[in-house]
């Protein structure tokens, strides 16, 4: 799957998460903004800004 940090545009490894669906919560390892999964499709996910991070 594929995430792209809507805050800072880098990459999100996803692998380092045991499962990621609708409603996760993940960490942008470049940023440290916190974002919520609110969509998977097609490969691709979809995330709101849960908290602003360091």
């Amino acid at each position: 799957m594929n995430l792209t940090c809507i805050e800072c545009k880098n990459q999100v490894d996803l692998s380092s998460f045991s499962s990621v669906a609708v409603d996760s919560v993940v960490e942008c390892q470049m940023c440290g903004i916190t974002l919520l999964v609110t969509e998977i499709s097609d490969g691709s996910v979809s995330v709101d800004i849960m908290d602003e991070g360091k």
